[in-house]
């Protein structure tokens, strides 16, 4: 039986030393920030005009 991973990538840019993603929880539809710059980096939760968590449904990605 295959396993569906739980995140998926919506959006990505890539430099040199730098890597930013927007995540996905396929379960949730909530949305994340991945960032790493050069040794260290961060995921934090997207939030929208109202600071409530951001949720995209199949049918919004682009």
């Amino acid at each position: 039986m295959a396993k569906t991973k739980r995140f998926e990538t919506v959006h990505e840019e890539k430099s040199l030393t730098e890597v930013t993603r927007v995540l996905r929880d396929r379960e949730t539809g909530v949305c994340y920030l991945y960032q790493w710059i050069g040794t260290g980096g961060g995921l934090t939760v997207l939030v929208d005009r109202d600071g409530k968590p951001l949720v995209m449904d199949d049918q919004s990605q682009t």
